[in-house]
């Protein structure tokens, strides 16, 4: 028997000294308006059937807007209806026109297969026939024909559409010429490496669509960002209306800040984040609250789910606990959202995978193992928990990193600032001229011809060169015998990848996956760990020159982390300032990274359990870059040793702040501090893109780096430390006070603003 509901161990949590901030966000009534007039009566009496008698305000202005013939983003929290934003006016346009077609775009296999079941069931209430059918990798081979000949609403994602649609659009003739909407829903995940080729697929797409007459009206959905309306103009190309005034209801949500005790008061290290969220979600689950737990790696899932499976294994069987990541087979990922929905099961540890509008219900607790990256992933997280009108808890659980750290003794920062942006940059030059290729594979250009908003002549000259296109009388047709998007991957920037081949089984070798020739050196070479879909596999060979890692599934207890040693060389200074003593500089370098030696580290503590060399040869990478210039007096002041670590300590925080402005992963830059930096014999802190070409980030940083300093120089007051210490400096260093000094070098570059 259950003893304690959720008011009660709010009231406990209250007393606990570690709660370090606490907010109350105050429920809010929904705002609804009757159904349109224009709304198919059929639509009507099956959303009646659902429950539903009048819409959400925002879902109201969607519908408007489509039939406006307008181009929309509407951005609302989850569980907020959103999929009513495009489903009615898809629904309305085929009831009154049979014959249109909409194309819906989902990041994930998984979104699509979940939206095509509530889709399914409001066509089955509405009585007509509507063909609604996902076409993706696992669409059995003899329903694709009917699909592309008959489907009405096919439900599809990026990567399908690249490689699979377009290049064989010849085969959806029918399907193009009556193209009424194309839906692109969780619009703020096409940022970065793969929202610039996504965009570049929608530049691909609409000129498919032109081709067969064809002038399909956009609908977006997105979580919360500061720049929804842009982003969806960049992605593709037309001009956009807002819509974002939330009609849908909250219930009173409480979102706590919790910074778990010191166990070494002078480097400021704390308990473990995992150890206090089994600690946490363990106290709720008792109760049969139902929680979600989120942790950021899939091996930190299996940790935590089999700590509380072990703790709750009195009041549940362990089948009320589940995991929920990438690797799960589709069937189970069905059957542990049904669970969630039904309430038969307690409690979920999942990684990002169920940040997205996969149904699961609202549940009452939601406990994140340190800050997700973003605040826009964080309220996505949050929005998991607290039914409609029921109260619930969000609980953020620090890690001793230095960014957990400073959103956590900075809580006005997280709630009172917008989103972070999101961005691309389709016109890299690495996939720019990729997707070129692909698109002259799907339709001859001609003279003149616009391509992602650039006239392209020059480049398919560039491309006839290289004897990739044949020219003829004002033409450009494909001339080799590549097939192009086959080779093209959207998830990375580079197109010298590393196939991945797991060869556990004898028999039947099978290729996992595939990586970026620069990361591999660090994560594929011999004897590294491996995880993919939460399965560790060792690599037993790398072959360089073919471009493959053989691996082998093993079950072992430590994980490897490689290091890199970096040259890097300035090629071209675009755009340079100064800033108080230091010179701020933009341009393309040139990186060569070395892969020298591997740690094996243990899982549980981080311990060093081994290690050994990396025999490689040095890879080459080409891209943006942005970098500080400390004048040599200055290395004077302070003395060189000293400096030389306070240098490194602004890299190591610059690395950690840098991501939360620019909302992008760590790994998305590198951040290089230089002694002597080869092209000036200054000391420098290079700041570069991981990806060939660049995709911006740098140039954000130069942008806004007076922001991202402002942002450094609160970390460090906000540090309890007294000198300096790894949750805030990184490793302890043998400076005096290395957080003067850092300050100094900040200071040097807010042009005396700041004091220390």
């Amino acid at each position: 028997m259950f003893k304690q509901r959720l008011p009660q161990l709010l009231n406990q949590l209250k007393k606990d000294e570690h709660v370090s901030y606490w907010k109350e966000i105050a429920p809010l009534e929904a705002k609804t308006v009757p159904f349109p007039a224009e709304l198919d009566f059929n639509i009507c009496q099956a959303l009646r059937k659902k429950g539903i008698g009048e819409l959400y305000t925002h879902q109201a202005e969607a519908f408007e807007k489509a039939l406006a013939n307008k181009h929309f983003v509407a951005v609302t929290p989850t569980a907020s209806g959103k999929s009513l934003c495009y489903n009615l006016p898809v629904l309305q346009e085929i009831a009154a026109s049979p014959h249109s077609r909409a194309l819906y775009l989902f990041p994930t296999k998984a979104l699509a297969q979940d939206q095509m079941s509530d889709l399914h069931g409001m066509i089955a209430d509405i009585g007509m026939d509507i063909k609604c059918h996902t076409y993706d990798g696992d669409t059995a081979p003899q329903i694709r024909t009917s699909i592309r000949k008959a489907g009405h609403i096919v439900l599809t994602n990026p990567d399908m559409l690249h490689a699979a649609i377009l290049p064989h659009h010849t085969k959806w003739v029918s399907f193009f010429e009556h193209l009424r909407y194309i839906v692109i829903d969780e619009l703020h995940t096409y940022r970065g490496v793969f929202g610039s080729h996504v965009a570049n697929v929608i530049a691909r797409l609409k000129r498919i669509c032109a081709y067969y007459g064809a002038n399909p009206q956009f609908i977006c959905t997105s979580a919360t960002i500061a720049n929804p309306k842009e982003l969806a103009q960049e992605l593709t190309g037309s001009t956009f209306d807002l819509i974002d005034d939330n009609g849908a209801p909250r219930g009173k949500k409480h979102f706590l800040f919790y910074n778990p005790p010191l166990v070494n008061e002078p480097l400021q290290i704390r308990q473990s984040a995992v150890a206090k969220v089994n600690e946490l979600a363990g106290m709720f689950l008792k109760e049969g609250i139902q929680t979600i737990v989120f942790a950021k790696s899939r091996v930190r899932v299996e940790l935590i789910l089999s700590r509380l499976q072990e703790l709750t294994k009195r009041t549940f069987n362990r089948s009320a606990i589940r995991g929920y990541r990438g690797g799960y087979l589709p069937k189970q990922r069905r059957e542990i959202e049904r669970g969630l929905r039904s309430g038969e099961i307690k409690g979920v540890v999942s990684t990002n995978a169920l940040e997205l509008g996969v149904d699961i219900g609202q549940l009452e607790v939601c406990i994140m193992t340190g800050y997700p990256g973003s605040i826009a992933s964080s309220w996505q997280q949050a929005g998991r928990a607290g039914r409609r009108q029921k109260e619930s808890c969000v609980i953020m659980v620090a890690a001793s990193t230095p960014l957990d750290q400073y959103i956590i003794k900075n809580p006005h920062y997280f709630f009172e600032r917008p989103p972070e942006t999101a961005r691309l940059n389709p016109h890299n030059l690495v996939i720019f001229i990729d997707h070129l290729k692909c698109a002259a594979y799907e339709l001859p250009f001609s003279t003149g011809d616009v391509f992602g908003g650039e006239v392209v002549d020059d480049y398919l000259d560039y491309l006839t060169e290289q004897h990739v296109l044949h020219a003829n009388n004002g033409k450009w047709h494909w001339m080799s015998d590549a097939f192009p998007a086959h080779g093209i991957s959207l998830r990375s920037a580079s197109q010298e990848n590393v196939v991945i081949i797991d060869q556990s089984d004898v028999t039947n070798h099978r290729v996992i996956g595939e990586m970026d020739r620069f990361s591999a050196m660090t994560l594929l070479h011999e004897e590294a760990i491996y995880l993919h879909e939460g399965v560790q596999y060792q690599v037993e060979q790398l072959d360089w020159d073919e471009k493959k890692a053989f691996v082998r599934e093993v079950s072992v207890e430590y994980f490897t982390d490689a290091n890199l040693a970096v040259s890097l060389r300035v090629l071209e200074e675009d755009e340079s300032r100064e800033e108080g003593d230091v010179q701020l500089s933009f341009g393309d370098v040139s990186v060569t990274g070395k892969a020298t030696i591997f740690k094996k580290l243990r899982i549980s503590t981080l311990e060093n359990i081994g290690s050994g060399p990396i025999h490689l040869p040095e890879e080459e990478l080409h891209t943006n870059g942005m970098w500080l210039s400390f004048k040599s007096e200055l290395v004077e002041t302070i003395g060189e040793s000293d400096f030389e670590e306070a240098l490194v300590a602004l890299a190591h925080l610059l690395h950690h702040v840098a991501p939360v402005r620019i909302m992008c992963d760590r790994g998305d830059i590198h951040v290089v501090p230089q002694r002597k930096a080869t092209h000036s014999g200054l000391p420098t802190i290079f700041l570069y893109d991981s990806y060939p070409g660049g995709i911006g980030l740098a140039k954000e940083v130069y942008e806004r780096t007076n922001v991202i300093l402002s942002d450094v120089a609160v970390l460090l007051d906000s540090c309890e430390c007294e000198s300096g210490c790894p949750s805030c400096v990184g490793s302890a260093s043998s400076a005096k006070n290395i957080k003067v000094l850092v300050k100094m070098l900040v200071r040097q570059l807010q042009k005396g603003s700041m004091t220390i």
